[in-house]
């Protein structure tokens, strides 16, 4: 099958326009859900399903699946489904995302034109709020697809202006009322950049991951008390920032203890809010995150029990109290064998390398492959850069990595 380079590069150019924001290098673009931007990018979205003649529908919470039922198809034959997402991060970059939804589009379009004859009907999905930017932790269209969430739970989730998911996207006119359910496709497959430099140092054009890292995070609040920086001694203060900073070093220490056991173990506190956050006072509490991942579960359990003893320890030595909760906690998940497959040999049929690798990011991917056989394909990042202006996957790159999707799901499809 023959992939329409320019045909995707076009697409992913248009959609790059939608949000666009001013850079000095390279180019950034702000689609948050139920935004204008988010409304533009989703009907030039559906503008090109239809020109392919994909049947569209939407479901409650926004998700978008175009529908190819070509005559060779049985349209009661579980699905073959591919696609990604079309909102971003804050000034993110212009792949990250489009390149899979897009790359989707272009697969089916290279089958039709190759004459292609699949058993199965092709689905191309763009899913809602995957960053979580406005609503939520993110991956809440694939959540609710699999079950994880309920409908009414999504759609009652606010933003900071305390604006509802539902209302923000009966605002943009992309509040459905058709209910998908991922369950149901016979296998599903996500094109991805990579955000990270392992194809790029090792001039391979597509990755085709393994597993997907399990993910913990904890919320952290640790209490002292607030007092004026010029008239506290030293000896007499209760600064919750000073404590802080210690445990944050522990947690860093600790997942260095863990990258000797398995290498792919990260651990980052990211987030701080520290109060009253003036420069004369002596900061009262601080409020932090813990984000532990890797494809080892035992390193998730070893990090999280270090972070609690530290807090333990902390209480102890300082004039401060600690709490931790752990909201969020995701297993490691292992991709389908059967689809991982499809994938190295559409890469052998094209006459392109493939490389196994490990996502140490989450993605739609990780909630779909609960509930049926999916995978995860990786086009290079240059210089590993995303969630950035910066961020770049060469052309030639964006569509052999399409050339093996296709493959993948063609493979699929007729099977």
């Amino acid at each position: 099958m023959h992939i329409n380079q320019q045909r995707l590069r076009s697409d992913i150019e248009s959609n790059a326009e939608f949000g666009a924001v001013p850079t000095e290098e390279g180019r950034g673009r702000t689609v948050l859900t139920g935004s204008e931007p988010d409304r533009r990018a989703r009907e030039f979205f559906c503008e090109r399903l239809r020109d392919a003649g994909l049947e569209i529908t939407i479901d409650e919470v926004g998700n978008i699946v175009g529908r190819w039922v070509p005559e060779s198809a049985d349209p009661d034959a579980a699905s073959v489904a591919t696609g990604s997402h079309l909102d971003s991060v804050p000034e993110g970059g212009i792949f990250d995302g489009p390149l899979g939804v897009y790359a989707a589009l272009e697969s089916v379009r290279a089958m039709q034109d190759a004459g292609v004859e699949p058993v199965r009907p092709v689905e191309v999905v763009n899913f809602t709020e995957e960053e979580g930017q406005r609503f939520g932790g993110g991956l809440i269209g694939s959540a609710v697809a699999v079950g994880e969430m309920s409908v009414e739970e999504a759609l009652q989730i606010e933003d900071e202006d305390g604006i509802p998911l539902g209302d923000a996207l009966a605002d943009i006119g992309y509040r459905g009322e058709a209910q998908l359910d991922a369950s149901r496709w016979d296998s599903w497959i996500e094109l991805h950049i990579e955000q990270s430099e392992r194809l790029e140092d090792a001039n391979v054009p597509a990755g085709v991951v393994t597993s997907i890292v399990g993910l913990s995070r904890c919320n952290v609040e640790i209490t002292g008390e607030a007092n004026h920086a010029g008239s506290t001694l030293m000896d007499e203060r209760s600064d919750a920032l000073t404590a802080a900073s210690e445990f944050i070093l522990d947690v860093e220490r600790a997942t260095n203890e863990r990258g000797a056991v398995s290498e792919t173990a990260v651990g980052t506190v990211g987030k701080l809010e520290v109060s009253p956050n003036a420069p004369n006072v002596i900061p009262g509490t601080v409020s932090l995150t813990i984000d532990v991942r890797d494809v080892d579960y035992d390193s998730i359990e070893y990090i999280i029990d270090e972070a609690r003893a530290s807090l333990a320890e902390i209480e102890d030595e300082r004039p401060v109290e600690t709490s931790l909760e752990h909201p969020w906690n995701r297993q490691p998940i292992e991709m389908s064998e059967r689809c991982r497959a499809a994938l190295h040999e559409a890469g052998e049929d094209a006459g392109l390398d493939t490389l196994d690798l490990h996502s140490g990011a989450g993605h739609d991917t990780m909630h779909i492959a609960e509930v049926t056989d999916a995978a995860l394909l990786f086009a290079p990042s240059r210089d590993g850069i995303s969630h950035n202006p910066l961020e770049w996957t060469d052309w030639d790159d964006c569509a052999e990595a399409t050339r093996v999707l296709a493959g993948a799901i063609a493979s699929l499809a007729t099977e």
